[in-house]
């Protein structure tokens, strides 16, 4: 942090601020927008998408800009950012393409569309920063190798939970310490809330109905426990975590909850908690020395075997700034995988589900995600939480079943399903994903360099 902001003070004083698009124009995106707009030196807002441009516009708006440019094509987009005019756009791909772009953001929660708009943005030179854990958690792995043939970084960020435990990870391992759980505090946790059960509290605070469910029901915490365990190489204890384990005890006495000698022959797991402790993330680690167990228990972290440190909040927007300018000042990525994916989210059926119904998208009425360690997802073919949307089922699933890939037929087309299934090759060396896919949808196309 404190080298992060001495950083953006000289860009500031440079006159060369970090331009960055925003994707997305909804409940935090809106927050983002107004953060970078009026609170971050050496920063520059510089165009945001929406596909119902009035929304970019209001959001620009709402952070005290006025006379916002509608762009509908590259000159006109890259002439109002030129001459600092607040600019928005219907179309993605112009953010993506611009030269006077550094950084993207993706704001916006979708794996199909996230994954168009993150590989043009490869190909024109940009970084990006991920607030879209859905993306991350599915084909997140694979587009990093794309990252990679182009010299630029896809980054998850801080603020978002997923970036701060790998940051608390991180600063663990720098203290001598062996981390061998990394976990989040969840208030609530029904695997069958459906948008309709969270509209009120929606309403309340101005979000939309399907992403708070997406919260309540399990799914995004475990997207973002799987992006965890990608970066760290820890897996889950079980299908699904701890499934709601509920702990409402003190913080620093919450490695009672588990095995020491379990995580030691993991190598380190992901999970989460539903309680009300004052934390938001917590990290459990433990030291082997001796006499820096005495200097730990001095210094009030107990006597271990697994001491806790933990982060009490998490500040989302407030924080992203932080993450665009690691990756585009310092090109460190806050929370890379380590190769492929260690553990996926898999789809399992919120209700008796019959053949013949077309899959509503995470979030809704029809399925929850559970993280599952990537050997058990491979073997048993589960559908990934992040591709339920437009699947026809060709079978009954009964409620709390896992789905597979043999209950449903693909939509034809999905360019995020030919990057799963290059990822299973790439990564597995399993190709009955690419032949699943190229059954539905034919040989996958322009999208075959990243082993090579």
């Amino acid at each position: 942090m404190f080298i992060v902001d001495t950083a953006l003070k000289a860009r500031e004083a440079q006159g060369k601020p970090i331009r960055v698009g925003v994707l997305g124009a909804g409940f935090m995106a809106r927050a983002l927008i107004y953060q970078l707009a009026r609170s971050v030196p050496g920063m520059c807002l510089a165009a945001v998408f929406n596909r119902h441009p009035q929304r970019a516009v209001d959001a620009w708006q709402n952070a005290g800009h006025d006379g916002v440019v509608i762009a509908t094509s590259q000159s006109q987009l890259d002439g109002a950012i030129e001459v600092r005019r607040p600019v928005a756009v219907e179309d993605a791909m112009l953010i993506a393409r611009s030269p006077h772009i550094d950084v993207l953001v993706d704001v916006t929660g979708s794996v199909e569309f996230g994954a168009h708009v993150v590989l043009e943005a490869f190909r024109h030179g940009k970084d990006v920063v991920l607030m879209n854990a859905e993306l991350d958690g599915t084909i997140g792995p694979i587009l990093q190798t794309y990252a990679d043939k182009h010299g630029v970084i896809l980054s998850a960020c801080d603020g978002d939970e997923p970036g701060m435990q790998v940051n608390l990870y991180r600063w663990v391992k720098a203290l001598g310490l062996t981390p061998r759980l990394l976990g989040n505090i969840k208030g609530l946790q029904d695997r069958y809330r459906t948008p309709d059960t969270q509209r009120g509290f929606a309403e309340q605070w101005g979000q939309n109905p399907v992403m708070v469910t997406s919260f309540a029901d399990g799914s995004k915490i475990s997207f973002e426990q799987t992006i965890v365990a990608n970066a760290t190489g820890f897996k889950v204890l079980q299908r699904g975590m701890s499934r709601g384990l509920a702990y409402a005890g003190d913080v620093m006495r919450i490695g009672g909850l588990y095995d020491v000698d379990r995580l030691r022959g993991m190598g380190g797991a992901v999970d989460y908690v539903v309680g009300t402790p004052l934390t938001k993330i917590y990290c459990l680690a433990e030291h082997p020395d001796p006499k820096q167990q005495h200097y730990l228990n001095l210094y009030k972290l107990g006597p271990g075997p697994l001491y806790a440190f933990f982060q009490p909040y998490h500040l989302v927007h407030f924080e992203v700034p932080l993450s665009i300018a690691r990756v585009v000042l310092f090109r460190d990525n806050v929370a890379r995988p380590l190769g492929g994916p260690v553990v996926e989210v898999c789809a399992v059926a919120k209700r008796d589900l019959r053949a013949g119904e077309t899959l509503d998208e995470y979030g809704m009425f029809m399925t929850y995600g559970e993280a599952v360690n990537v050997e058990e997802m491979c073997n048993g073919r589960y559908l990934p939480h992040g591709l339920v949307e437009g699947c026809r089922l060709v079978a009954d699933v009964a409620k709390d079943d896992v789905l597979t890939y043999g209950h449903v037929t693909l939509p034809a087309g999905r360019l995020a399903d030919r990057l799963r299934a290059e990822q299973y090759a790439y990564f597995r060396d399993e190709t009955w994903l690419t032949d699943r896919v190229a059954a539905a949808d034919g040989p996958p196309a322009g999208h075959g360099y990243a082993k090579a």
